[in-house]
């Protein structure tokens, strides 16, 4: 009865896992809910939609800049709130047309997006007098009952209440308004002439009777501004606003309520995977290896607690993809990003533990105290490591877009699920396991004192080395820029280009691996033999379902290059038709200067938060500064290999940034508990040294699981994937690097002219 007893538990975790191992697989009913099957993947990895529309101007004209610009923004917008996805792409396709590609839509989104937003005034009467009024959440009248009680516009329109529509306004622009005592942030509104004298009439109602005017947009109030006198010149400010970007988010948005711009639909198509049933089924069978090896790696090193740590793996697994599957989150190649770097910090907190518990038990204690103590120690570094790049995490989601959003999701996704099954799960298990009789410290091992190195005494020369590579990272832009070429080999993700549409004859599209192996690299010696200029030309591919058609995306192709591609197409491969496009970069300013500004402000809390936790500015200074030495490390893959610069190139950027954080951190929080009684330089040598000694073993196991799930991804992908994998080995490699010879020395630096000084 005993036995019994004890084995209970470990048939319950086997049934457990079993069991989320076949919804993970199968899923749940017909639909297959919670099942890998069931997850929402990106139009790179499984296709989508793909629509063009013609914009025309004011009177049917050609759109201007800003015109165009607006109405991106408004489209973007509307895909978003409608499908709830944050991986569509939205581009300008030469100078009067735009291309919306949605990663799983049906064509019942074409409707709606070319509908345009409505844009309204709604007087708001904010006072008891009206009958029934009501107003608890003090929103207006109108406001309330048209949300509430189903109101319609049509009425509204009816009784007076919408006072000016999108129509009505001319312009809108963020401003700074310095007549008062301070600057103030507003927003600053031109009326039409028409739109002038209703404007005037209705403010000067709403000034008497202490009215607002809410401004109503697709759905939802925007801004509900108080009427503080009547306007009559068709000039009007809003005030309040908390800074110039939320003075110039609801500017954007007035004016793309407001525009005169009409959106005709050329073309509607059902895409194929850009990637191709190759590059995920290549990635699946890297996955199953890479965790395999993983698994192996772990039950040799940790023995014991290395089979407890592989089945917690098996959980957080099953976890992600049915979470992935319960909350619509659509993957893409950077969410997968993300998810590689939560594998490996949930292989991180596992080694941090079990390292811990090596260490108690090479001091002496009992291996159930150890066990107990190892989490216990280990909880802190754990801890601070997760909620730091939770903390990049969190303000990318918020301020990111497109796939820099994604990778957000999956990261914070996965740090969450992580830390439980390392916490948690993996506790568990291991507690069953030692009750089962694993308890002799055979089963466990014991930490041998490490070689001493001397780290500190090497840090010029660790400092060179970097600077030596970055120094060469930058002649070769610089090389490249002098020789005609850009300095990075940038993808048209970031510097658009051309779309090149092949049509074929019933029955003869080319299918994606003849594509993948066979044209697309006959299209690329074509465009470069004819110009030297595109000697690095990258491409990719959209198959258009059941209209025979293949449209090729590459940099810009000049004239000698397209006409050498249009003949190699309709004479080699039997192409009836071939049209080109230029496109405008699908990753636009907006979105890069919204990661830049994400990544500066997580950096700014990760310094705040090192701060409060480690009390020494220091810390976190030289933190940021290892960070950014792993980011430039990175970069400078990209120019010495000429890979492309596309859109995985930030989701890899930020990858590192957020596993080299983790990994400096758990050094820092060796050095804060061993940090006493530091009187001299010497002694502050001894107290790095030692510290990163100490964590020298579980640095290096740590980036060996995570660098052995990203050499899978490379040797078994196809060359998109090994495109995304190698920078990320580079990023591996690097972050270990920094945080071993680079970010403790820092902190040594800085640190030594204190002690000198006491």
């Amino acid at each position: 009865m005993k036995k019994l007893k004890q084995v209970l538990p470990l048939v319950v975790v086997l049934a457990v896992l079993v069991g989320l191992f076949y919804v993970a697989w199968h899923g749940v009913g017909e639909t297959q809910d919670g099942s890998m099957h069931d997850i929402n993947f990106g139009l790179d990895l499984a296709g989508g939609v793909s629509i063009t529309y013609q914009v025309a101007g004011e009177n049917g004209g050609t759109p201007t800049t800003q015109e165009m610009d607006d109405t991106v923004s408004k489209l973007s917008k509307r895909v978003a709130s409608e499908l709830n996805t944050t991986e569509a792409s939205v581009y300008k396709e030469g100078s009067d047309r735009i291309t919306v590609e949605i990663p799983g839509a049906t064509d019942e989104i074409f409707e709606t997006l070319s509908t345009p937003g409505n844009l309204y005034f709604i007087r708001e009467y904010n006072d008891a007098g009206s009958a029934n009024y009501y107003d608890p959440y003090g929103m207006g009248y109108s406001a309330f009952y048209m949300l509430a009680d189903g109101v319609t516009i049509e009425s509204l329109q009816a009784s007076g209440d919408i006072v000016l529509s999108g129509e009505d306004i001319a312009d809108a622009q963020a401003g700074i308004d310095n007549s008062g005592t301070g600057s103030e942030y507003i927003v600053e509104l031109t009326l039409t002439s028409e739109g002038a004298k209703k404007f005037a009439t209705a403010t000067e109602a709403a000034y008497a009777n202490g009215w607002t005017i809410g401004i109503y947009y697709d759905g939802s109030f925007i801004s509900v501004p108080k009427v503080q006198a009547v306007i009559s010149d068709g000039k009007a400010s809003i005030t309040g606003m908390g800074s110039y970007e939320s003075a110039e988010n609801l500017a954007s948005t007035i004016r793309i309520g407001g525009l005169d711009v009409s959106l005709t639909e050329l073309r509607a198509n059902v895409v194929g995977a850009q990637l191709g049933a190759s590059a995920i089924h290549t990635s699946k069978i890297a996955a199953i290896i890479g965790l395999i090896l993983i698994v192996l790696f772990m039950v040799i090193v940790f023995r014991i607690l290395g089979v407890a740590a592989s089945m917690a793996l098996g959980f957080y697994c099953c976890f992600m993809v049915i979470l992935l599957s319960a909350f619509d989150i659509t993957l893409t190649l950077p969410g997968i990003a993300g998810i590689i770097l939560s594998i490996g910090m949930a292989v991180d907190a596992n080694v941090l533990v079990f390292a811990r518990i090596r260490e108690e038990i090479a001091a002496g204690s009992a291996v159930d105290k150890a066990i107990k103590a190892g989490y216990s120690k280990a909880l802190s570094a754990i801890l601070d490591g997760n909620i730091t790049t939770l903390i990049a995490a969190g303000v990318l989601g918020l301020r990111g877009t497109g796939s820099v959003r994604g990778f957000a999701i999956t990261l914070a996704l996965g740090i969450l699920v992580s830390m439980f099954t390392a916490l948690v799960v993996t506790r568990g298990i291991s507690s069953i396991l030692f009750n089962l009789g694993f308890k002799a410290e055979g089963f466990y091992g014991k930490a041998k004192d490490p070689k001493k190195i001397d780290f500190v005494s090497k840090r010029n020369i660790f400092y060179a080395i970097s600077v030596i590579i970055m120094v060469a990272g930058i002649g070769t832009c610089v090389f490249n820029h002098v020789a005609g070429n850009h300095a990075f080999n940038y993808s048209i993700d970031f510097v658009g280009g051309t779309a090149t549409t092949v049509s074929f004859a019933e029955g003869q599209t080319p299918s994606v691996e003849d594509l993948e192996n066979v044209i697309e690299p006959a299209v690329i010696n074509a465009a470069s033999t004819a110009d030297a200029n595109l000697k690095n030309l990258s491409i990719s591919h959209q198959i258009v379902k059941d209209q025979n058609q293949v449209v090729l995306k590459t940099q810009t192709l000049s004239t000698d290059a397209s006409q050498a591609v249009h003949e190699l197409l309709t004479t080699t491969y039997g192409a009836t038709d071939v049209t080109y496009n230029t496109i405008s970069a699908t990753i636009s300013d907006e979105m890069t200067s919204d990661a830049s500004w994400a990544t500066i402000i997580a950096l700014i809390l990760m310094l705040i938060y090192i701060y409060f936790r480690f009390r020494d500015i220091r810390f976190g200074a030289s933190a940021i500064i290892a960070l950014a030495h792993d980011a430039i490390m990175v970069i400078m893959c990209y120019a010495f290999t000429r890979l492309e610069v596309g859109s995985t190139f930030i989701a890899v950027v930020l990858t590192i940034i957020g596993y080299s954080i983790n990994d400096t951190i758990v050094t820092f929080d060796r050095i804060r508990e061993n940090q006493h009684g530091i009187r001299s330089r010497e002694q502050l040598k001894e107290l790095v040294n030692e510290s990163v000694n100490q964590t020298l073993t579980r640095s290096l196991f740590t980036s060996i699981t995570t660098f052995i799930m990203v050499l899978c991804l490379y040797v078994v992908g196809v060359q998109d994937i090994k495109t995304f994998a190698l920078p990320l080995m580079v990023g591996v490699v690097s972050g270990t690097y920094s945080s071993i010879c680079i970010a403790s020395q820092l902190w040594f630096s800085m640190k030594k002219k204190s002690v000198e000084k006491a």
